[in-house]
């Protein structure tokens, strides 16, 4: 991708009308010629720049001042709809001690499994013990990671904020290119287009 075409792009969003509040920076990838359900995309990419603020939980045997923390034994309490759909609404991401992870499938994962919120090895965001240190090298990676599971052929990821450097922002969005053409099954003959926006702003082409 062109950095110079992004570059003025966000030259361009810049132009537009002040905002009270930090605008999203979102990255918007159109794809052709795939089936998701055949090829699915499912990524956990690791960014040079923190996209914005998230909440966390851990379901752990014992609570810890790292993440907010369901316990095993409050784990198994839950039996309200309206509460365990209230908790998976209210955090971004779930991390588990692998060992309650069947507990975790069973209690809640009809409600965070399609919200692609349950704990997953496989995007190494269950930490293999539950000593501090483990549990807050997970939150780094959650914390610079930007996770993208499309179930239609159109991207739409977070990759930063207005008031990030442009640098910033560039970079994010170069380390997504990146994972999203190694992932696709044609690289970029996947992709129709590539756009940018704020959150109050028309997407602009950048490629």
């Amino acid at each position: 991708m062109d950095n110079n075409k992004i570059m003025k792009a966000l030259e361009e969003l810049r132009k537009g009308k002040e905002r009270k509040f930090d605008q999203t920076v979102d990255l918007i990838v159109n794809l052709k010629n795939i089936d998701l359900r055949k090829d699915s995309v499912n990524l956990f990419v690791p960014v040079p720049h923190k996209v914005k603020e998230i909440k966390v939980a851990g379901v752990f045997e014992k609570k810890t001042d790292i993440v907010d923390t369901i316990t095993s034994a409050s784990l198994e309490k839950l039996k309200d709809v309206k509460e365990i759909k209230a908790i998976a609404a209210k955090y971004d991401f779930f991390m588990a001690n692998a060992k309650f992870m069947p507990k975790v499938a069973t209690i809640l994962g009809r409600y965070l499994g399609p919200l692609g919120k349950m704990p997953s090895p496989q995007l190494g965001i269950v930490p293999p013990t539950e000593d501090d240190a483990a549990i807050k090298a997970v939150k780094a990676k959650i914390e610079k990671s930007v996770k993208i599971k499309p179930k239609e052929p159109s991207i739409k990821a977070a990759i930063g904020k207005s008031t990030m450097k442009d640098e910033e922002i560039v970079e994010n969005i170069n380390a997504i290119e990146s994972a999203l053409l190694k992932s696709l099954p044609r690289g970029k003959d996947n992709i129709r287009n590539v756009l940018i926006k704020f959150t109050m702003s028309k997407p602009i082409k950048v490629q």
